[in-house]
């Protein structure tokens, strides 16, 4: 096992750097100027030397390669830095956003705690009640819990999140005014009081995007806890006198849980794109948000370091998922 994650590890380095090139050159290609929001009072020669301070006049294989060595060397350097108080990093340029001129990854840094607040709680409530939904819908096929799993599995896949993010409002804020519409990026943890406001402003978002988990996670539980149960190996284990707990949730569960795992896995990073529209609905000063205004800034360092970071995600949870694979089932060995 070890062996092949080391290989799977040092494969993942080519992957990485052709993904790295393919979003670098889509941006290249994409419209958009970085000097159009200046205002129009500031002369085109000042606009052009703002463009050569900012890389803009350099060629495209050139800025590819100095942020390939700063995103590589350069960052992990400061990072180490600050850990270790060394000065590798000392005079070297760091990754720096065009709009505001800052860090790059001091700006993600700032927001990513948001988001993770958001996307991860969101992430582990719907998969926590996906998973005995798929269980028990398996276990009583056609039963009135099946139908209603089906049927909000339905809706979670059907119901876009800017659709049900905006439906929720409607009814838990202006109708209701149970709960805040805004996420407040700035409030603090320091009472009771405001640890219930914390979670009443989490309600919404992390309900729109754990639905989405929910309904995929549950049909994929439910389709393979189906096909486990009609196996032979099944009538075995109840015709040796195990009882229906041991042979369900021992047996049953486990060889389910093998596709299972590739869905949750590859589902943190598609959770991650969800939330750009959810944090756009609910106002949450998170990645997506800061995507978006990157997006609509012409901000290519900072583009490409999100779109990068998320890659990088999808292949490591493609890892994950093909270890977890050998650990559920013993039969699956990758030497």
């Amino acid at each position: 096992m070890l062996t092949y994650t080391i290989r799977r590890l040092l494969l993942s380095i080519p992957t990485l750097l052709f993904i790295a090139l393919v979003i670098f050159l889509l941006l290249e290609l994409a419209p958009g100027d970085p000097m159009a929001n200046m205002p129009l009072t500031i002369p085109d020669e000042v606009k052009q030397r703002m463009r050569e301070a900012l890389g803009l006049g350099e060629p495209w294989y050139t800025r590819f390669g100095l942020w390939l060595y700063q995103f590589f060397i350069v960052e992990p350097q400061y990072w180490f830095d600050g850990s270790f108080g060394t000065d590798f990093a000392n005079g070297k340029q760091r990754i720096v956003s065009f709009q505001s001129r800052s860090p790059v990854f001091d700006v993600i840094a700032e927001r990513i705690p948001q988001t993770l607040w958001v996307v991860g709680m969101s992430y582990v409530v719907g998969v926590l009640i996906a998973l005995p939904i798929g269980i028990i819908s398996a276990y009583r096929q056609y039963s009135v819990f099946d139908q209603v799993g089906t049927l909000i599995s339905m809706i979670g896949f059907s119901v876009p999140p800017f659709f049900s993010g905006v439906l929720v409002i409607v009814i838990f804020s202006v109708q209701l005014g149970w709960l805040p519409s805004i996420y407040d990026t700035t409030h603090a943890v320091v009472s009771w009081e405001t640890f219930v406001y914390q979670l009443k402003q989490m309600v919404m978002p992390v309900m729109v995007l754990a639905l989405q988990t929910t309904a995929q996670v549950s049909r994929y539980m439910r389709a393979s806890m189906l096909d486990n149960l009609s196996q032979d190996y099944v009538r075995t284990a109840r015709a040796k006198g195990m009882t229906e707990s041991t042979v369900v949730m021992r047996h049953v569960l486990r060889n389910s849980m093998i596709p299972v795992v590739t869905v949750i896995a590859l589902g943190i990073p598609a959770i991650f794109g969800g939330a750009i529209i959810t944090e756009q609905v609910f106002k949450v000063n998170g990645i997506g948000q800061l995507l978006i205004i990157a997006l609509q800034g012409s901000d290519i360092p900072m583009v490409m370091t999100l779109t990068f970071l998320i890659a990088v995600l999808i292949v490591m949870m493609n890892l994950i998922a093909d270890v977890l694979y050998g650990l559920l089932d013993p039969r699956i060995r990758y030497d």
